[in-house]
This record gives structure tokens, sequence and C-alpha cells, in this order.
């Protein structure tokens, strides 16, 4: 199962996690990775193309226009016997749900690595779901990484046991893991000499209904196979007696705080320790060893009790038992209090946090989807406003977004507001209905529910708020700039001609900046919505984003001042914009020069009219 990476050109770097992967693709020989960006995901991608170009590997690199697609793209290439990845976010994953599920099923040629991130806490992310459990759900192998280098070591791991069991297999690092730091060896990228070939077989290619059952049988086989791989027996550090009957099993990067918690407490190599690096599926003498060995057992797993389940013993203290907290970051302050009590130590009391009164994020100076927002609000506020995932959702701070679903949701949701209050009420009493979405969003689920607006005459107005980029996640190109991930040119896909194919039949651009003008095309807008045969309206709020030099380099920039702040703080409260601050000396608005990119657009949310933009001289 074993093959040899190249013993040349061995050197070390101290890399991210996320970068390790990257780098641990390359070095394996793989051919086609894809993604769509996703903290804590997002830099695995970059780190291919950074190698790829490093070391002159032959691999096609693709920002995807969501998971799925990715997902898809990566399994047909690892069906011609090349190796491929695709990496996600834990809720990209739940995009991808469908393809993973059935190539489980119908199995791989070429190994295939999913990569899903989760998000524990949840640092930035709309749950903190566990994807080992939906690797035990698809019936798919999945490994579970303490640190970035054994996250980079894992990747060939995975790689050899999708091949030798033709089954998808997935690396899942969490947060911690993606964003530490660590010393990691790099090495000459293996050369696999595998030319694409696809061998046609429509009973396992194509499986229909009448071939599942024997897949199936198939693939339980494979499962019970790995779950007897020697290799992926825990490792174990043994007590010294001191405590008999009594171990600790942990995965993941809480295995790592729980052994830097045991050494501080003097108590390594003396209790009977595992580390799990294949939770699902559980090594099957290892279950049983531990069912006969043991009689208190403490499983310390982030996010859902997955190898708890798998012991399937009432002696297990953990998640289930409420040993372990049911939610949130297993943080070194949360395990050490769970190990006193386990061990019966002395409790000793937290460490108190840092006091002070946080800052909640919001939109950048200068941001764009700041101004857009801002007069969707104005101009109806007694709207309706469903929002989306990216940099825009804190639009919630401006009462500019009312809910945040999933990726795509928001387009979906005015739909079904709208179809509720026709039916329910008086046409003309029908609220405005304005969804938010960025452009990346946008590409990766929203025209779907744009094409289903329009077929159903959900008369709602949809502002695409393009600032081509994908923001949030690192300014990944989207489609409509033409650059692949590699820097490559692409062929540019226009978001108008998208709009316009969906059948939309009010289509307007324009820069949010003026927002005058910008309030006008809403207010057009909702008139046509509201028209005799109206539908969805369409209005591309387009200005590039703030932190793009180019960007502020090409546009307008004012001197910002304020003459005569009345102390009313309006434009705290309903602009946000951070370089407007309070001088709690005079109790007066102030700007922050350092702060301020001279946008002007400020100029609006003064109702005093005390804020002016000046010409620069």
């Amino acid at each position: 199962m074993k093959t040899q990476p190249s013993k040349n050109n061995h050197d070390q770097r101290i890399l991210m996690g996320n970068e390790a992967m990257g780098r641990g693709l390359v070095e394996a020989g793989v051919t086609l990775a894809a993604s769509y960006p996703g903290t804590p995901a997002s830099e695995i991608l970059l780190a291919v193309v950074a190698t790829a170009k490093e070391t002159g590997a032959a691999i096609h690199a693709e920002w995807s226009v969501n998971e799925k697609v990715a997902f898809e793209t990566a399994l047909a290439n690892s069906y011609t016997g090349r190796r491929a990845a695709v990496a996600m976010k834990q809720v990209g994953l739940n995009v991808a749900s469908d393809p993973f599920m059935r190539s489980a099923y119908l199995g791989v040629k070429g190994g295939l690595i999913v990569i899903s991130a989760d998000d524990p806490g949840p640092h930035s992310s709309q749950t903190e779901q566990d994807s080992r459990f939906f690797a035990m759900f698809a019936k798919v192998p999945v490994l579970d990484p303490s640190s970035p280098r054994e996250a980079k070591e894992m990747v060939r791991q995975a790689f050899e046991l999708s091949e030798l069991y033709e089954l998808p297999v997935m690396l899942r690092p969490t947060t911690r893991v993606c964003h530490a730091r660590q010393n990691i060896t790099c090495e000459t990228p293996q050369v696999l000499e595998r030319p694409a070939h696809f061998e046609k077989n429509v009973r396992r290619w194509c499986a229909t209904p009448q071939f599942l059952r024997e897949l199936h049988r198939e693939l339980n086989g494979k499962i019970d196979g790995i779950a007897a791989e020697l290799e992926f027996y825990p490792a174990f550090t043994p007590g010294d007696g001191s405590h008999p009957g009594t171990c600790l099993i942990a995965s993941g990067v809480a295995f790592a705080h729980t052994w830097d918690l045991l050494e501080e407490l003097g108590l390594l190599g003396q209790i009977d320790f595992y580390q799990v690096t294949m939770p699902y599926p559980l090594n099957r003498d290892f279950v049983k060893e531990v069912n006969r060995i043991y009689q208190k057992i403490l499983v310390i797993e982030e996010t859902y009790p997955v190898i708890e389940l798998q012991l399937a013993n009432g002696r297990v203290q953990g998640r289930r038992s409420g040993a372990v907290p049911n939610q949130g970051e297993l943080t070194p302050e949360v395990i050490r209090p769970i190990l006193e009590k386990y061990l019966d130590l002395p409790i000793k009391p937290a460490a108190a946090g840092p006091q002070g009164d946080a800052t909640r994020p919001t939109l950048c100076a200068g941001c764009a989807h700041r101004a857009a927002l801002y007069a969707i609000r104005e101009t109806f506020p007694e709207g309706i406003f469903p929002g989306d995932i990216g940099c825009y959702t804190l639009g919630m701070n401006l009462g500019a977004v009312d809910t945040c679903h999933c990726m795509g949701a928001g387009l979906s949701q005015a739909a079904g507001f709208y179809h509720a209050f026709a039916a329910s009420g008086d046409g003309d009493k029908i609220p405005t209905i304005v969804a938010s979405i960025g452009d990346s969003t946008f590409f990766h689920a929203g025209i779907p529910a744009l094409i289903n607006a329009v077929f159903h005459g959900a008369r709602i107005i949809l502002v695409i708020l393009d600032n081509a980029t994908t923001a949030m996640t690192g300014h990944q190109p989207t489609p409509q700039v033409g650059l692949t991930a590699a820097g490559a040119p692409g062929h540019p896909v226009l978001i108008p001609e998208l709009v316009r194919a969906c059948g939309v039949g009010f289509l307007r651009e324009c820069d949010p900046y003026e927002v005058l003008e910008f309030s006008a095309v809403l207010k057009d807008a909702d008139q046509y919505c509201r028209s005799e045969g109206g539908g969805p309206a369409v209005v591309i709020a387009k200005h590039a984003c703030m932190l793009d030099r180019e960007a502020r380099q090409s546009q307008t920039v004012y001197d910002m001042c304020i003459t005569d702040c009345v102390s009313c703080l309006q434009c705290l409260e309903n602009f946000e914009c951070p370089a407007l601050t309070l001088d709690e000396a005079t109790d007066k608005v102030v700007i922050d020069g350092v702060r301020c990119v001279g946008c002007g657009v400020c100029v609006h949310a003064c109702e005093a009219g005390a804020i002016e933009a000046r010409a620069k001289e």
C-alpha cells in the first residue's frame, strides 16, 4: 500500500496547515485540484497553485463555481486513474453532498481526497457541524489530523487508502489545524506516469437501482476491510499503572490540546492515552480491546460523538454522557476542567479573560456594499430584506439584512416572502422585498433561484453586489473576472448576460457610491415589480472592493471634513463607517483620517448636512 516519495531536495519550512496540505497534494502526485473558497479552507488551493509553479508539477487547479461542481470535476478525473482532490469548508460539503454520497457506492479509480475543513466554535460559519459524522453517514473513511505536519502526512496516506479500496477518502482538518503553523519537510513531488484512461462500465458508473444493492454490499465489505487496517490502529501512549482500568481517547486538535494539558499536569505517561487518526471506520480490534480492558473511558473529540458511538459502551464518558460539552470548540480552557473532574484532580479556577467592550464586525471604510445597503434601507424603510452569505451579511448592522441562511437562500426566501404576502393580502399592501447577494454567491447558488423567481412571477428586487472578487474568503476571482486560479486568462462569464438569460425583464447597473442615483434605480425597480406584467427586477451594484489597490487608485478621492456636528449621532448608528468615530470629550463625531478612504458617501448619511466632501487640491 505504501509508495515512496522522492528523496532529493528536502527542506524545512514554516507552513500554515492549509499550505502544508496543498503542498502535500502536489508532492503526492495530484493532477487535478478543485475548490470553492470558504474559511477555514480557502488557502489550500492557493498552496497547490504556488507549489505547482515552484516545482513545475503539471496540475489543473480551479476555483469552481460551487462545491458540488468542484467535487464532480475531481471525481471524473479520478475515474481516469489519476489522483484528484477537492477542498471546501464543512458547510460546503452540504452543497457537495449529492455526489459525495453516491461516490461511496460507485467508488473511484485514481485516488480522490475530499478535504472538508471543519469550524468548531464556530468562528466563521453557519454551523459547527462535524464532517466526520457526514463521512460515517456516507460510509467514507475519514482521517483526523492534530497538526499541520500530520495533515500533510495524511494526504499521502489518504491517496494510498483511496486507491487500495477504490473509495474517496475524507481528510478533515479543523480551523486550529488549518491556520496553525509548523515546521514542515518539503519534498520533490512524485511523478506518477498515469495517462488518463476511462474504462466504460455502465453497471458501475451509471448504476441504476438494480445494481445498487450489490454496490452497497461491496461498500460494506470495503469499510470492514479498512476497519481492520493496522496502519490506522490508534497510536498508544501507555501509562505507568497508577491509573488502572482508565484511559483517554482523543482525536484531531483535541488530542494535541489534551497531550499538552497532561504534560502540564504531570500526568503524561501515567494514564493510557490513545490518538485516533481514523475516527471512521474505527479500528475493529481497537474497539474490542478498549471495551475489554477499561472500566473508565473518556473520549475527547470535536464536534459530534463519532468515536463514542462506535465504541457502543455504556462506560464511555464524553459528549453523550455530558462529561464533554455538546457544543463549542474544545480549547485547552474547556478540556482542562474535563480532565480534572474525570481524574479526580483539584479543580483549578479558570483564568479571567481580558475585559473590555467588544467591537462588532463591520464593513470596511469605503465599502460599496455599505452604500448599496444604506440606500436600500433608506429607499424602502418598511421593506423586507433577505440577505446571503458574504461580507454584505454585515448589512444586518445597517438594518438592511433581515435573514441569512445559506448560500443563495436570500433570493429564494425573497420569493417565499412575496408569495406569502401576495396570497394573504391586498396587492398594493405587499411590502417591497429586496434580496441582496454577492457576485461570487450569485454564480455559486443564485442562478437557479433567480430562474425559479422569474418562472413563478415573484415580484421582488434582487440587488447583486458586484465588487469583482470573492472578498470575504481572500479575493479569489469570480468567473466574470476572467482569471483562473493559476492566474491564466479564462473566458469571462458576465453577470448581466446571465441575468437576461434567466428571463429577467428589468435590469439596471449602477455605482452605489452614487447614492441618490442608486436610490432612484431602486424605485424604478419597485415600480416595475408592481406594474402589470411585472416580475423580478435586478439591480447590479457595481463597484470594486476597497481592498483592491488598483480600485482605490482609479476612483475619485475627497478630503472629508465635518463642519458643525450637532451630536445627533445618526451617522454612527445608521451608516456605521469605521472612519466615523465619536470624540467622547466633545460628544461630536470626527473623521479618522487614517481609516477614511475619501469615498464621500457619508455625506448622504448626515441629516444635518455637517459632513462635506471637498475636492482634493
